[in-house]
Protein backbone atom coordinates (compact mmCIF):
# COMPACT_ATOMS: atom_id res chain seq x y z
CA UNK A 1 0.00 0.00 0.00
CA UNK A 2 1.36 3.44 -0.93
CA UNK A 3 2.04 6.18 1.65
CA UNK A 4 -0.85 8.32 0.31
CA UNK A 5 -3.35 5.48 0.78
CA UNK A 6 -2.06 4.83 4.33
CA UNK A 7 -2.49 8.50 5.25
CA UNK A 8 -6.07 8.58 3.90
CA UNK A 9 -7.06 5.45 5.86
CA UNK A 10 -5.52 6.87 9.03
CA UNK A 11 -7.30 10.21 8.60
CA UNK A 12 -10.66 8.45 8.07
CA UNK A 13 -10.24 6.42 11.26
CA UNK A 14 -9.41 9.61 13.17
CA UNK A 15 -12.55 11.29 11.91
CA UNK A 16 -14.82 8.32 12.63
CA UNK A 17 -13.65 7.81 16.22
CA UNK A 18 -15.16 11.00 17.69
CA UNK A 19 -18.49 10.23 15.98
CA UNK A 20 -18.69 6.82 17.67
CA UNK A 21 -17.75 8.40 20.99
CA UNK A 22 -20.55 10.95 20.63
CA UNK A 23 -23.02 8.16 19.91
CA UNK A 24 -21.88 6.31 23.03
CA UNK A 25 -22.21 9.46 25.13
CA UNK A 26 -25.69 10.09 23.76
CA UNK A 27 -26.90 6.78 25.15
CA UNK A 28 -28.07 7.07 28.78
CA UNK A 29 -26.09 5.07 31.33
CA UNK A 30 -27.62 1.95 32.80
CA UNK A 31 -27.68 0.84 36.41
CA UNK A 32 -26.69 -2.62 37.59
CA UNK A 33 -30.29 -3.77 37.29
CA UNK A 34 -30.51 -2.57 33.72
CA UNK A 35 -32.70 0.46 34.40
CA UNK A 36 -31.79 3.77 32.82
CA UNK A 37 -30.21 6.42 35.02
CA UNK A 38 -31.75 9.84 35.52
CA UNK A 39 -31.46 12.37 32.72
CA UNK A 40 -30.89 15.10 35.24
CA UNK A 41 -32.22 16.46 38.50
CA UNK A 42 -35.99 16.98 38.44
CA UNK A 43 -37.34 20.34 39.70
CA UNK A 44 -39.73 18.52 42.08
CA UNK A 45 -36.96 16.62 43.90
CA UNK A 46 -36.41 19.42 46.44
CA UNK A 47 -40.14 19.57 47.16
CA UNK A 48 -40.33 15.84 47.81
CA UNK A 49 -37.33 15.85 50.12
CA UNK A 50 -38.53 18.98 51.91
CA UNK A 51 -42.01 17.57 52.54
CA UNK A 52 -40.48 14.42 53.99
CA UNK A 53 -38.31 16.50 56.35
CA UNK A 54 -41.31 18.51 57.53
CA UNK A 55 -43.15 15.24 58.21
CA UNK A 56 -40.17 13.95 60.24
CA UNK A 57 -40.07 17.13 62.35
CA UNK A 58 -43.83 17.05 63.04
CA UNK A 59 -44.05 13.37 64.00
CA UNK A 60 -40.83 13.48 66.02
CA UNK A 61 -42.28 16.33 68.09
CA UNK A 62 -45.46 14.33 68.74
CA UNK A 63 -43.44 11.22 69.62
CA UNK A 64 -41.34 13.00 72.24
CA UNK A 65 -44.44 14.70 73.64
CA UNK A 66 -46.06 11.29 74.12
CA UNK A 67 -42.94 9.78 75.68
CA UNK A 68 -42.50 12.69 78.09
CA UNK A 69 -46.18 12.73 79.01
CA UNK A 70 -46.48 16.33 77.88
CA UNK A 71 -49.30 17.81 75.82
CA UNK A 72 -48.33 19.30 72.44
CA UNK A 73 -48.67 23.06 72.02
CA UNK A 74 -52.26 24.29 71.44
CA UNK A 75 -53.50 20.91 72.66
CA UNK A 76 -54.95 21.63 76.10
CA UNK A 77 -56.64 19.15 78.40
CA UNK A 78 -60.02 17.91 77.17
CA UNK A 79 -59.58 19.72 73.85
CA UNK A 80 -60.41 17.95 70.59
CA UNK A 81 -56.69 17.57 69.94
CA UNK A 82 -56.21 16.00 73.38
CA UNK A 83 -59.08 13.56 72.79
CA UNK A 84 -57.38 12.32 69.63
CA UNK A 85 -53.92 12.17 71.20
CA UNK A 86 -55.21 10.21 74.20
CA UNK A 87 -57.39 7.80 72.21
CA UNK A 88 -56.50 4.13 71.77
CA UNK A 89 -55.66 4.86 68.11
CA UNK A 90 -52.72 7.01 69.21
CA UNK A 91 -50.59 3.93 69.97
CA UNK A 92 -49.71 0.92 67.87
CA UNK A 93 -47.89 -2.13 69.26
CA UNK A 94 -47.06 -0.28 72.46
CA UNK A 95 -45.44 2.80 70.89
CA UNK A 96 -46.90 6.15 69.79
CA UNK A 97 -48.31 5.93 66.28
CA UNK A 98 -46.45 9.18 65.63
CA UNK A 99 -43.20 7.19 65.83
CA UNK A 100 -44.40 4.91 63.03
CA UNK A 101 -45.17 8.04 61.03
CA UNK A 102 -41.69 9.41 61.74
CA UNK A 103 -40.07 6.21 60.49
CA UNK A 104 -42.23 6.34 57.36
CA UNK A 105 -41.24 9.94 56.60
CA UNK A 106 -37.58 9.08 57.25
CA UNK A 107 -37.80 6.25 54.70
CA UNK A 108 -39.46 8.60 52.21
CA UNK A 109 -36.73 11.18 52.77
CA UNK A 110 -34.10 8.55 51.96
CA UNK A 111 -35.92 7.32 48.86
CA UNK A 112 -36.68 10.80 47.49
CA UNK A 113 -33.04 11.79 47.98
CA UNK A 114 -31.95 8.63 46.16
CA UNK A 115 -34.44 9.43 43.41
CA UNK A 116 -32.23 12.34 42.35
CA UNK A 117 -29.71 9.97 40.79
CA UNK A 118 -31.58 6.67 40.53
CA UNK A 119 -35.05 6.77 38.98
CA UNK A 120 -35.50 3.13 39.98
CA UNK A 121 -36.09 4.42 43.54
CA UNK A 122 -39.37 5.96 42.39
CA UNK A 123 -41.23 2.64 42.57
CA UNK A 124 -40.20 2.03 46.20
CA UNK A 125 -41.00 5.64 47.12
CA UNK A 126 -44.43 5.29 45.50
CA UNK A 127 -45.15 2.14 47.52
CA UNK A 128 -44.32 3.87 50.82
CA UNK A 129 -46.16 7.07 49.86
CA UNK A 130 -49.37 5.26 48.85
CA UNK A 131 -49.41 3.23 52.08
CA UNK A 132 -48.70 6.37 54.12
CA UNK A 133 -51.52 8.29 52.45
CA UNK A 134 -53.95 5.37 52.87
CA UNK A 135 -53.19 5.08 56.59
CA UNK A 136 -53.62 8.85 56.97
CA UNK A 137 -57.08 8.57 55.37
CA UNK A 138 -57.99 5.70 57.73
CA UNK A 139 -56.89 7.62 60.84
CA UNK A 140 -58.63 10.80 59.62
CA UNK A 141 -61.87 8.84 59.19
CA UNK A 142 -61.51 7.39 62.71
CA UNK A 143 -60.89 10.86 64.11
CA UNK A 144 -63.88 12.41 62.34
CA UNK A 145 -66.50 9.64 62.56
CA UNK A 146 -65.55 7.63 65.68
CA UNK A 147 -63.72 9.98 68.07
CA UNK A 148 -65.66 12.94 66.66
CA UNK A 149 -62.73 15.28 67.23
CA UNK A 150 -60.06 16.84 65.05
CA UNK A 151 -56.39 17.33 65.84
CA UNK A 152 -54.43 20.05 64.04
CA UNK A 153 -51.24 17.94 64.15
CA UNK A 154 -52.98 14.90 62.68
CA UNK A 155 -54.54 17.04 59.95
CA UNK A 156 -51.11 18.52 59.18
CA UNK A 157 -49.60 15.07 58.79
CA UNK A 158 -52.59 14.08 56.64
CA UNK A 159 -51.93 17.02 54.29
CA UNK A 160 -48.18 16.33 54.13
CA UNK A 161 -48.65 12.63 53.31
CA UNK A 162 -51.19 13.29 50.55
CA UNK A 163 -49.38 16.24 48.98
CA UNK A 164 -46.17 14.21 48.96
CA UNK A 165 -47.99 11.40 47.14
CA UNK A 166 -49.42 13.78 44.51
CA UNK A 167 -46.03 15.38 43.89
CA UNK A 168 -44.42 11.96 43.63
CA UNK A 169 -47.00 10.89 41.05
CA UNK A 170 -46.23 13.99 38.99
CA UNK A 171 -42.52 13.25 39.38
CA UNK A 172 -42.89 9.81 37.71
CA UNK A 173 -39.91 8.99 35.42
CA UNK A 174 -42.14 8.55 32.37
CA UNK A 175 -39.21 7.68 30.08
CA UNK A 176 -38.77 4.33 31.88
CA UNK A 177 -41.09 1.54 30.63
CA UNK A 178 -41.15 -0.20 34.02
CA UNK A 179 -42.76 2.91 35.53
CA UNK A 180 -45.83 2.85 33.31
CA UNK A 181 -49.03 3.31 35.33
CA UNK A 182 -50.28 -0.20 34.60
CA UNK A 183 -47.11 -1.67 36.12
CA UNK A 184 -46.44 0.87 38.88
CA UNK A 185 -49.82 1.20 40.63
CA UNK A 186 -51.17 -2.32 41.41
CA UNK A 187 -48.56 -3.25 44.05
CA UNK A 188 -48.75 -0.01 46.08
CA UNK A 189 -52.56 0.06 46.00
CA UNK A 190 -52.83 -3.62 46.94
CA UNK A 191 -50.33 -3.17 49.78
CA UNK A 192 -52.20 -0.13 51.11
CA UNK A 193 -55.51 -2.00 51.15
CA UNK A 194 -53.99 -4.94 53.04
CA UNK A 195 -52.24 -2.74 55.63
CA UNK A 196 -55.33 -0.62 56.34
CA UNK A 197 -57.42 -3.80 56.65
CA UNK A 198 -54.94 -5.29 59.15
CA UNK A 199 -54.93 -2.02 61.12
CA UNK A 200 -58.72 -2.10 61.31
CA UNK A 201 -58.61 -5.69 62.61
CA UNK A 202 -55.96 -4.74 65.16
CA UNK A 203 -57.97 -1.84 66.56
CA UNK A 204 -61.07 -4.02 66.65
CA UNK A 205 -59.28 -6.09 69.32
CA UNK A 206 -58.94 -9.22 67.20
CA UNK A 207 -55.18 -9.57 67.73
CA UNK A 208 -54.83 -7.70 71.02
CA UNK A 209 -57.87 -7.05 73.26
CA UNK A 210 -56.04 -4.09 74.82
CA UNK A 211 -56.12 -2.31 71.47
CA UNK A 212 -59.82 -2.90 70.95
CA UNK A 213 -62.87 -1.09 72.31
CA UNK A 214 -63.45 -1.05 76.07
CA UNK A 215 -65.82 -3.56 77.58
CA UNK A 216 -68.44 -1.69 79.66
CA UNK A 217 -68.08 -4.01 82.67
CA UNK A 218 -64.28 -3.71 82.88
CA UNK A 219 -64.43 0.02 82.20
CA UNK A 220 -66.96 0.58 84.98
CA UNK A 221 -64.91 -1.50 87.44
CA UNK A 222 -61.68 0.34 86.63
CA UNK A 223 -63.40 3.71 87.12
CA UNK A 224 -64.95 2.51 90.39
CA UNK A 225 -61.59 1.31 91.74
CA UNK A 226 -60.00 4.64 90.93
CA UNK A 227 -62.82 6.73 92.38
CA UNK A 228 -63.14 4.60 95.54
CA UNK A 229 -59.53 5.27 96.55
CA UNK A 230 -58.14 1.81 95.78
CA UNK A 231 -54.50 1.63 94.75
CA UNK A 232 -52.67 -0.81 92.50
CA UNK A 233 -48.94 -0.75 93.38
CA UNK A 234 -46.48 -2.24 90.92
CA UNK A 235 -43.59 -1.62 88.55
CA UNK A 236 -43.14 -1.43 84.80
CA UNK A 237 -40.69 -4.36 84.86
CA UNK A 238 -42.92 -6.71 86.90
CA UNK A 239 -44.41 -9.43 84.61
CA UNK A 240 -47.32 -10.12 86.98
CA UNK A 241 -48.15 -6.40 87.01
CA UNK A 242 -48.41 -6.47 83.24
CA UNK A 243 -50.64 -9.56 83.48
CA UNK A 244 -52.83 -7.69 85.96
CA UNK A 245 -53.24 -4.81 83.51
CA UNK A 246 -53.92 -7.22 80.67
CA UNK A 247 -56.94 -8.59 82.58
CA UNK A 248 -58.56 -5.17 82.09
CA UNK A 249 -57.76 -5.16 78.36
CA UNK A 250 -58.50 -1.74 76.82
CA UNK A 251 -59.46 -0.26 80.22
CA UNK A 252 -56.04 -0.88 81.80
CA UNK A 253 -55.12 2.81 81.56
CA UNK A 254 -58.02 3.64 83.92
CA UNK A 255 -56.63 1.56 86.79
CA UNK A 256 -55.29 3.48 89.85
CA UNK A 257 -51.75 2.26 89.15
CA UNK A 258 -48.84 3.57 91.23
CA UNK A 259 -45.31 3.06 89.85
CA UNK A 260 -42.98 2.08 92.70
CA UNK A 261 -39.63 2.36 90.86
CA UNK A 262 -39.88 5.44 88.63
CA UNK A 263 -36.09 5.72 88.57
CA UNK A 264 -35.53 2.24 87.16
CA UNK A 265 -35.38 -1.29 88.48
CA UNK A 266 -32.38 -0.58 90.72
CA UNK A 267 -33.53 2.91 91.65
CA UNK A 268 -35.06 4.00 94.95
CA UNK A 269 -38.65 3.08 95.78
CA UNK A 270 -41.20 5.89 95.50
CA UNK A 271 -42.40 7.68 98.64
CA UNK A 272 -45.98 6.43 98.27
CA UNK A 273 -44.84 2.80 98.01
CA UNK A 274 -42.41 3.18 100.94
CA UNK A 275 -45.06 4.73 103.19
CA UNK A 276 -47.42 1.83 102.47
CA UNK A 277 -44.66 -0.76 103.01
CA UNK A 278 -44.95 -2.24 99.52
CA UNK A 279 -42.43 -5.09 99.18
CA UNK A 280 -44.17 -7.37 96.65
CA UNK A 281 -45.60 -6.57 93.24
CA UNK A 282 -48.37 -6.23 92.45
CA UNK A 283 -50.07 -5.18 95.70
CA UNK A 284 -53.64 -3.92 95.90
CA UNK A 285 -54.83 -1.78 98.79
CA UNK A 286 -58.62 -1.49 98.81
CA UNK A 287 -59.84 0.20 101.97
CA UNK A 288 -58.29 -1.79 104.80
CA UNK A 289 -57.71 -4.85 102.64
CA UNK A 290 -54.26 -5.64 101.28
CA UNK A 291 -54.07 -8.18 98.45
CA UNK A 292 -50.78 -9.33 96.90
CA UNK A 293 -50.33 -11.05 93.56
CA UNK A 294 -52.59 -11.38 90.55
CA UNK A 295 -56.23 -10.59 91.40
CA UNK A 296 -59.11 -11.32 89.02
CA UNK A 297 -61.55 -8.53 88.12
CA UNK A 298 -64.37 -10.47 89.80
CA UNK A 299 -62.39 -10.63 93.08
CA UNK A 300 -61.50 -6.93 92.84
CA UNK A 301 -65.20 -6.20 92.36
CA UNK A 302 -66.04 -8.19 95.51
CA UNK A 303 -63.35 -6.50 97.60
CA UNK A 304 -64.43 -3.01 96.48
CA UNK A 305 -68.18 -3.59 96.70
CA UNK A 306 -68.74 -3.44 92.95
CA UNK A 307 -71.73 -5.35 91.54
CA UNK A 308 -69.83 -7.54 89.07
CA UNK A 309 -72.84 -9.32 87.68
CA UNK A 310 -74.69 -6.11 86.83
CA UNK A 311 -71.57 -4.03 86.13
CA UNK A 312 -72.59 -1.19 88.47
CA UNK A 313 -70.97 0.52 91.41
CA UNK A 314 -72.68 0.39 94.82
CA UNK A 315 -75.07 3.23 95.64
CA UNK A 316 -73.75 5.74 98.14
Amino acid sequence: MSRKKRRSVKSESVVEAPASEHRAEAQPAKTRGGSIRARGKHPLDNWLFGLALVGIALTLYLTFSAWLGAKPAFCGADSQCDLVQQSRWSHLLGVPIALWGCLTYALLAYLTWRLRTRPSAWQAALLVAVVSAAVSWYLAAISFFVIEALCVYCLSSFVIANVLLVVLLVRRPAHMPEHAWAKALPTPIGSAVVIVFVLALHFSGLFDPAAGPEKPQLKALAIHLSESGARFYGTYWCPTCQQQKALFEASAARLPFVECTPGGRNGPISVDCAMNDITNYPTWIIGRVRQTGLVTPAELARLSGFEWSSGTAPKK
